[in-house]
């Protein structure tokens, strides 16, 4: 009999949400060193590689049964064939193969959705960087994986040695001829909602209490400037509008122990220093073209609700709001409301983090997700009712070197999700003494995203800056040289270093610009 496993309601939103205009995968971008003297395929050597680790991540092998007229949540059923020509693929740049073409390139292969009917990811190996280096991209659907999951995902597959470990065969198994039925299907969607309502309703109580108690705490202090009430909503921004298909991507890369101890120095922890580092860039962008507004930008963060070391490939995350300071000018200043606005979700996430669950009744939810968001995407809801400005998500990883197929991953750019109301996601991944920043984007929202990513790396001298003088062990450390860059014109700096230039006018209404 061909094993289920249900897929969570968390999980299954990522699928339910997914539309044309909203793929629900991410994925991460690499260069890649290759050995000294090597010769071969590397294409081929990945393809190789994979096959023989697929049996090490479920991801890898297993694949969605629906349920008979999408009454409930699909399950996960094991795939009887791998077709790994299909899932490894190879590409080649275009000359001169600089960076910016490979992040236009990885833009363009996360805009297509993943094919149903087989496992949920690809891998492309692209060929053509101008520095002799290789690019390594790979994309799963969001339902099969977290952030968290994402870097287990990463070291089943991965290797800290230039020679790759040796991995134990699988138990040769015998081909699955069995079909699930309806019947099978739907006793199983209906043994799942039991489940399901037992584990919820243990949670109704003290979860109803503690939300009561947040909303007189929320309503009491709506009129208190320094808290962000549970009924507000975000300001309008260029960011808040419903999106298309098309992407782009950008990405910046900046010395982690020089970070930590910046941040050390003005008392901030490193999540709240990546998420100055955002806001200062994005005010910059903004102020440059009179659509910054008068209140701060809101950043929807993910927080995992995962057990340390729990590596299950599912999601346990859940969405909370943290105020940018964005109209704030003074730098120090915006740090400060920074650090009280993460003090205050830390406090939240304190009261509501165990009470959250991660799984509930499924039943009509494929219907009623999908209505939803058409609903939200054709009647452009998204452009007025704004919970969030952007998404910003810090996620911690390997901090030694790692190796796909024999040859040494330089970087470890994440590549995640936009959605209707919300064109700008910026993902960070600690790689390797790096804090890697990956900015995706709609394009037609936010066609000029490499300004944001320019602003960031700003936003980080500015910093350098601002901090007293660091101990001699904080001094950055070297970082991979990037792959060549096309000629640019000289960037504008952001007005902590200096005024910049007004940028052409986009046709979205501008906000009242902050003081």
């Amino acid at each position: 009999m061909n094993k289920m496993q249900h897929l969570s309601a968390i999980d299954a939103a990522f699928l339910h949400l997914e539309t044309a205009e909203m793929p629900m995968h991410v994925g991460s971008l690499h260069r890649c060193r290759l050995p000294d003297g090597y010769d071969g395929n590397w294409h081929d050597d990945v393809k190789a590689h994979m096959a023989k680790r697929l049996h090490l991540a479920p991801v890898f092998t297993r694949k969605l049964a629906l349920m008979p007229f999408d009454l409930a949540n699909p399950v996960w059923i094991e795939a009887d064939d791998i077709d790994l020509d299909y899932h490894v693929r190879h590409t080649v740049l275009p000359r001169p193969g600089t960076q910016e073409q490979l992040e236009a390139l990885a833009a363009r292969l996360h805009s297509s959705l993943l094919d149903r009917s087989r496992p949920l990811w690809e891998i492309y190996v692209i060929d053509g960087l101008a520095d002799g280096t290789m690019g390594y991209y790979i994309k799963v659907h969001h339902a099969a994986i977290d952030g968290q999951a994402g870097v287990a995902l990463g070291n089943a597959m991965l290797d800290v040695t230039p020679v790759p470990r040796k991995v134990k065969a699988p138990r040769h198994r015998r081909p699955h001829a069995y079909q699930l039925g309806v019947a099978e299907l739907l006793g199983a969607a209906l043994s799942n909602t039991w489940h399901q309502l037992r584990m919820v309703g243990r949670l109704v109580m003290p979860l109803g209490k503690a939300l009561a108690g947040s909303v007189r705490k929320s309503w009491a202090e709506r009129a208190d400037p320094s808290g962000r009430s549970l009924f507000a909503l975000a300001p309008p921004t260029p960011f808040n509008v419903t999106i298309t298909n098309q992407r782009v991507f950008a990405t910046a890369s900046l010395p982690l122990a020089e970070a930590k101890a910046l941040g050390k120095a003005h008392g901030a922890s490193v999540n709240d220093t990546v998420l100055w580092l955002c806001s200062t860039a994005l005010r910059g962008y903004l102020k440059d073209s009179r659509e910054l507004p008068a209140a701060s930008l809101v950043a929807g963060v993910p927080v995992s609700l995962r057990d340390e070391g729990d590596t299950r490939m599912n999601n346990q995350v859940t969405m909370t709001f943290v105020e940018l300071g964005s109209q704030i000018a003074d730098p120090l200043e915006r740090l400060a409301a920074i650090k009280a606005a993460t003090a205050s979700m830390k406090s939240t996430m304190g009261v509501f983090g165990e009470l959250i669950p991660t799984d509930f009744p499924s039943i009509g939810a494929p219907w009623l997700l999908s209505g939803l968001v058409s609903l939200y995407g054709r009647t452009r809801l998204a452009d007025r009712i704004r919970v969030a400005n952007v998404t910003i998500s810090n996620v911690p990883g390997a901090q030694v070197p790692l190796y796909m197929a024999g040859a040494q991953m330089l970087d470890y750019c994440p590549v995640s999700i936009v959605i209707h109301g919300v064109a700008l996601n910026i993902t960070v991944q600690s790689y390797m003494g790096q804090l890697c920043f990956g900015l995706i984007a709609c394009r037609r929202a936010v066609p000029d995203v490499r300004d944001i990513a320019d602003g960031i790396t700003r936003a980080f001298d500015a910093m350098r800056r601002l901090a007293p003088a660091l101990p001699a062990e904080a001094a950055p450390a070297p970082l991979p040289a990037p792959a060549a860059k096309a000629p640019r014109k000289a960037r504008p700096k952001l007005e902590v270093v200096g005024k910049a230039p007004a940028r052409r006018r986009r046709a979205a209404r501008t906000p009242k610009a902050a003081a």
